[in-house]
């Protein structure tokens, strides 16, 4: 390797892990690099509790009262009100062009439809994904280099 291709290699590692990227494989002819990063562990959920009313109970005395469960955050819109843009197709998401550059879109963007917001690839092809509905994007729901299965939401659009 060249001392411009190691360096080149880094900067990719770099943009890899800002990403959060899982795996990457590059094949040019001679040269095949396999990348893999370990991910952080997702934190546990907390359990669920259910109020089912006791037939008969003892209190031990040394048992902590159980605290109540956490209740999720409500979401300021429902979610019925925003358009999923969801994916055609099974691949990885890319939310920009290349590596390194802008994304084709944000949260608070407002696109058109037919507008391109991201790129599912397929089997080495970078397939351009379309907004189907314009409005303004609320969430992108993936992450770059996340596989992404068909019908899987990609993006939340609230429409307008």
């Amino acid at each position: 390797m060249k001392p411009e291709d190691i360096e080149d290699l880094k900067q990719l590692i770099e943009f890899l892990k800002e990403n959060q990227v899982a795996e990457f494989d590059l094949d040019r002819g001679d040269m095949k690099i396999r990348l893999k990063f370990n991910q952080a562990v997702a934190p546990a959920i907390a359990p669920v509790v259910a109020n089912i009313p006791l037939v008969a109970a003892t209190a031990l005395p040394s048992a902590a009262p159980p605290s109540p469960a956490p209740t999720p955050p409500q979401p300021s819109e429902p979610e019925s009100e925003l358009h999923l843009v969801k994916s055609p197709i099974v691949g990885t998401f890319y939310g920009s062009p290349s590596p390194g550059a802008a994304a084709f879109v944000s949260p608070g963007d407002h696109v058109e439809k037919g507008q391109v917001i991201c790129i599912v690839e397929a089997m080495k092809l970078m397939n351009e994904i379309e907004a189907d509905a314009s409005g303004e994007v609320v969430r992108c729901l993936v992450t770059n280099g996340q596989p992404v299965e068909y019908g899987q939401p990609l993006f939340s659009i609230r429409a307008q």
